[in-house]
């Protein structure tokens, strides 16, 4: 059996383009028998960003309501806090002591950084600190800690996984076979989910659908999408964002009968009104198990506490394996 290992920051509210472009995968995925899925909140990778305690806090819960109210089975995938496998930090000290600096230095996140910094007239290293810089060692420890065979990424996360394989060769190279080799698992069929004004739904456009705002907020979200001045008896293309969402909530069906009204011609209200039916009507169930989840806490505690315990087993025994390779004595 392969193991497949995920991480979510929780930097924010999750909204429908994480849901569609990486929860619903990743649930999809954690059905096949085939796969031992283990997936975490990376809450210190999240210190970069976040650090307000009770952001932090809240956004922890919320990650971990959100898989939860989508769909994940806990009894079939291992979900846990990285901050509750302290492993994880050991072995990405010892890990930075085999990364060539001049791999971090062409890391995308921090290059994107200096760059804008540069472009900004800013030195080069304004506001970058070094939990920014060391971030793609903390996640190659995050990957061979648990011997992951694969992590599923976007395409723009490529590069991390590919640091991971690196950093595993020279650690292998010098100490023999200890970790092996991950590779990345991107999904072709998942494109960019648009948002309310047409662009790439993003909380930097501030576009976004949230997966679980109530039914009044969600109907207001979907008012909001930008449309042309097309008549309301007129065909309307499908080249629109609400034909584009709709797709994504109803099934095949719905969909062609959706696209022949539309190119037959309604208005655009009528069109966002079948829309936010056709949403309401899928998002309604998860929104309340969500809700449910958040007033009783204990609930995901306990799976989170239970996750732990099994990714720190898996843990311990690379840890030991590690210790031996490099020479730490350990005293019983």
């Amino acid at each position: 059996m392969k193991r497949i290992l995920t991480g979510v920051k929780p930097t924010g509210i999750a909204h429908l383009g994480n849901y569609f472009g990486a929860i619903k995968p990743a649930i999809e995925l954690s059905k096949n028998s085939d796969y031992e899925c283990y997936y975490f909140i990376a809450d210190y990778h999240a210190l970069t960003t976040v650090q307000n305690q009770e952001e932090l806090f809240e956004y922890t819960y919320h990650i971990a309501c959100t898989w939860l109210a989508c769909g994940l089975d806990p009894n079939k995938v291992v979900l846990y806090k990285q901050s509750d496998v302290p492993q994880t930090f050991e072995l990405s000290t010892i890990l930075s002591n085999f990364t060539p600096k001049g791999l971090m230095n062409r890391a995308h996140a921090y290059k994107a950084k200096v760059e804008a910094n540069e472009e900004a007239g800013e030195d080069k290293d304004y506001g970058i600190n070094m939990g920014l810089y060391c971030y793609p060692i903390l996640m190659t420890a995050d990957i061979l800690l648990l011997g992951a065979d694969f992590v599923p990424v976007g395409i723009d996360q490529k590069q991390h996984i590919e640091i991971a394989r690196d950093v595993a060769s020279y650690f292998n190279r010098k100490y023999g076979n200890t970790f092996s080799l991950p590779e990345e698992l991107i999904s072709e069929n998942v494109g960019a989910l648009v948002g309310l004004d047409g662009r790439k739904m993003s909380k930097s456009y501030g576009n976004v659908i949230p997966i679980f705002a109530d039914e009044a907020k969600l109907k207001k979200l979907v008012n909001r999408i930008v449309t042309d001045s097309t008549a309301p008896d007129e065909p309307k293309s499908l080249d629109n964002t609400i034909y584009k969402l709709y797709k994504l909530f109803g099934t095949e069906e719905q969909a062609k009968a959706f696209a022949q009204k539309l190119q037959k011609g309604i208005s655009w209200g009528e069109a966002k009104a079948e829309l936010f039916n056709l949403m309401n009507a899928y998002l309604s169930p998860m929104r309340e198990k969500y809700n449910y989840l958040q007033q009783h806490r204990e609930i995901v505690d306990e799976i989170l506490r239970n996750g732990a315990q099994k990714a720190r087993e898996l843990a311990k025994q690379t840890i030991k394996n590690v210790r031996k390779a490099i020479g730490v004595v350990e005293v019983e």
